[in-house]
């Protein structure tokens, strides 16, 4: 996934270590940490990303996320629904936090282990997650197995 998510970099290599997780207890604030690996680093690193529980439900509700994914949702077997209905939310953090994860990507790394704090790029991302709702459509539902139409419902 993801290089939609991130700008198509290819001189980063990305891929999701854990996660959404609660950061320090908080029931407001998640982190899905990434491995990182830049071309010319010789290893990688980790990159916690947090992301505010509320941005997230808002960013899901002008997305319209639930809109998009009912249609697919009711062509597979009532049984398999609901696991997938539960993924749904992890999912979108997920997306949520790859977008987050290529702000901080733009504003530089270096090669050591960080985190992106919640407090980060708030306006950034909400914007560039906007900008990209067909890519975080399209990464809940290609993990969850969903063929969906992208054109439908209309962007806001």
């Amino acid at each position: 996934m993801t290089k939609e998510l991130f700008g198509g970099s290819s001189s980063y290599r990305v891929t999701l270590f854990f996660g959404p997780e609660p950061v320090d207890g908080s029931t407001e604030v998640l982190a899905c940490v990434f491995n990182v690996k830049k071309r010319s680093w010789k290893a990688g690193i980790q990159v916690s990303v947090e992301v505010i529980l509320e941005q997230v439900a808002r960013l899901r509700y002008e997305l319209r996320l639930m809109d998009r994914l009912s249609e697919a949702l009711l062509a597979i077997a009532p049984e398999e629904r609901s696991a997938c209905e539960r993924r749904i939310e992890d999912l979108f953090v997920q997306a949520v936090a790859w977008c987050k994860l290529a702000l901080g990507m733009e504003a530089g790394l270096t090669q050591e282990n960080r985190c992106v704090p919640a407090a980060a790029f708030v306006s950034e991302l909400d914007r560039l997650v906007r900008e990209r709702r067909a890519d975080v459509v399209a990464y809940v539902a290609s993990e969850l197995g969903l063929v969906i139409d992208l054109s439908s419902p209309s962007p806001l």
